[in-house]
């Protein structure tokens, strides 16, 4: 662990994040969460998947 880590970590000990703040990195990291599980559990909606043949114009690109 380099010197700048310490610091860091000594200026992290000094001024403590807020509640608020705790609270919404929490609540980030339970929603990027629920949606992994949510999407690990009944997979990747058709309606959000990229289409393979399209190119970057529309135009279908031929298979190789």
């Amino acid at each position: 662990m380099n010197v700048f880590w310490l610091l860091k970590m000594k200026r992290l000990a000094d001024n403590p994040p807020s509640r608020k703040r705790i609270i919404l990195v929490l609540s980030i990291l339970a929603f990027i969460a629920a949606l992994f599980f949510y999407e690990y559990m009944f997979g990747w909606p058709e309606f959000l998947t990229v289409d393979k043949g399209v190119g970057r114009r529309g135009f279908v690109l031929p298979n190789n």
